[in-house]
């Protein structure tokens, strides 16, 4: 008797939830339509009639077989009672919450966090730029640092030609054939020299003008107003900063010394030996030899740190792609956990529902298992069971001929009359 009472409290406490739980679950899917239609509409770039139509159709539909699914899931998984149907329903429940995931739960995670995923892009592009910029400012100057070298290099030559001039090297003092190789290169390597100097005015502007350009991105990530129009000023802002990395990438001179430095050592050309007499055109003849072997080494040394300059990494090529809301919220998932939980649970929370009430029907259940079966008629059965006795009873006196026992007079009820 007391799991017959225990039975009956939960009965009760069933029938009191059932007139509660339609209405419940109709505001869910409501509810769930609302922030699918605001998901739908991001995706939609038309805004006229037709588009509002549709998107109302398509979040009536979702919040429709919200309520249809969950209703069936409700009444039919509690009461079946094989191992075999309820690992079907289960089943089929998962599939379904699969299919309410993937036609309303991501697009009601677009409306919840589909602005704040679209801002996420917005600021992941700007490091992807920053990067680039840096980059390529790295690269431009460490190629302006071979200035060094090849003033290096051209004021050896210059102290060499010195030399010559005082006649230290060929033994021949003045202005001759291994002075003026000299004096050629050295001129070669100061025009060389300038014009990587001329390049340094150009990198500084162009790297203060990107960071401006990032600048302004940033405000338009964290701004105010409606995200589609400032992805537009983005946008444009991203072209400019692509084209000015770019420009810098360009203006690394690490190119220039590379094939300066081939041509310095294959661009000579040799004046006449103008000694005076067969030895010492002799000796200018092993001192330009000697002059073109230094010059050799250096061009070499230069050609090798110019070949490291223009090994180093290069900036990536940074393009900034426009993204939906709906995209944003899926390609930053990790990012938005709780909007995430939230889109989902509107959706699944009846599923909770669904296992209370099963293991509630399973309680009933077991707590009616042992009841005599008197003790759980209902009146309709019991009038149903005198009722049947009564006609087997009137078969057997038919049967031994005896006159069938008068039935009671049954009462009726008579409805007063309310016209008077």
């Amino acid at each position: 008797m007391p799991e017959t009472s225990y039975a009956r409290e939960l009965e009760g406490h069933v029938s009191w939830l059932d007139s509660i739980t339609g209405t419940a679950l109709g505001v869910l899917a409501v509810a769930s339509g609302i922030y699918t239609y605001l998901g739908v509409s991001s995706l939609l770039d038309d805004n006229g009639a037709l588009t509002v139509f549709a998107a109302m159709a398509y979040s009536i539909a979702v919040s429709v077989g919200i309520f249809v699914f969950w209703s069936y899931m409700m009444r039919l998984l509690p009461a079946v009672r094989t191992a075999g149907a309820r690992i079907g329903l289960i089943v089929s429940m998962a599939l379904g919450s699969l299919a309410i995931v993937a036609m309303s739960s991501w697009l009601n995670a677009a409306a919840l966090a589909g602005a704040a995923a679209v801002e996420q892009h917005l600021a992941t592009t700007i490091g992807d730029y920053q990067d680039s910029l840096e980059q390529a400012n790295t690269v431009a100057l460490t190629a302006q640092a071979l200035e060094r070298d090849v003033a290096r290099v051209r004021q050896s030559f210059e102290d060499l030609s010195e030399q010559e001039a005082a006649g230290t090297l060929s033994g021949l003092a003045g202005r001759g054939a291994v002075f003026r190789v000299l004096e050629q290169k050295s001129d070669e390597l100061a025009a060389l020299e300038a014009q990587i100097a001329s390049q340094a005015p150009l990198i500084d502007t162009a790297f203060n003008e990107g960071n401006e350009i990032l600048s302004r991105m940033r405000s338009l990530t964290v701004g105010t107003g409606p995200v589609e129009e400032r992805s537009v000023e983005f946008s444009e802002e991203a072209v400019r900063l692509a084209g000015l990395i770019t420009r810098l990438r360009q203006l690394s001179v690490a190119p220039l010394v590379a094939r300066a430095a081939v041509d310095l050592e294959n661009s000579v050309v040799l004046p006449e030996l103008d000694g005076s007499t067969a030895s010492g055109r002799t000796d200018q003849a092993r001192t330009i030899d000697s002059v073109l072997s230094v010059l050799s080494t250096r061009a070499e040394g230069l050609e090798k740190a110019a070949r490291d300059v223009m090994a180093m990494e290069q900036p990536p090529e940074t393009t900034y792609t426009p993204i939906s809301t709906a995209d944003a919220v899926i390609l930053y998932a990790g990012n938005f956990i709780p909007s995430w939980a939230g889109a989902i649970a509107i959706d699944l929370l009846p599923a909770v529902l669904v296992f209370i009430l099963a293991v509630t029907q399973a309680a009933i259940r077991a707590g009616r298992r042992d009841t005599p079966i008197e003790d759980t008629l209902t009146l309709t059965e019991l009038r149903a069971a005198l009722r049947a006795a009564r006609d087997v009873d009137d078969m057997l006196t038919e049967e031994h001929g005896a006159p069938p026992r008068p039935r009671p007079a049954q009462v009726e009820t008579i409805k007063p009359d309310r016209s008077a």
